[in-house]
């Protein structure tokens, strides 16, 4: 079974924070500029240490150049 998550990104933020809105969508705000995939990788990171899952288990299928992004899980 696929899994998707719907994460809205707010990158150059403050802090660190993954705040969860509905069992499939995720609000993050991360440290990292969005260049050179900086906030996608926090973002992931966040992810998966929230969901205890590694990683590189996770992928943006939709968004990556976008603060609304589609991630999914594999495996």
């Amino acid at each position: 079974m696929e899994r998707l998550l719907r994460v809205k990104v707010h990158p150059d933020s403050r802090e660190n924070r993954l705040e969860e809105k509905s069992p499939t969508s995720y609000e993050a705000w991360v440290k990292a500029e969005a260049e050179q995939g900086k906030a996608n990788a926090a973002v992931l990171a966040l992810l998966a240490a929230r969901l205890g899952l590694e990683t590189k288990r996770l992928r943006i299928i939709k968004g990556a150049t976008s603060p609304s992004k589609i991630v999914q899980i594999l495996g």
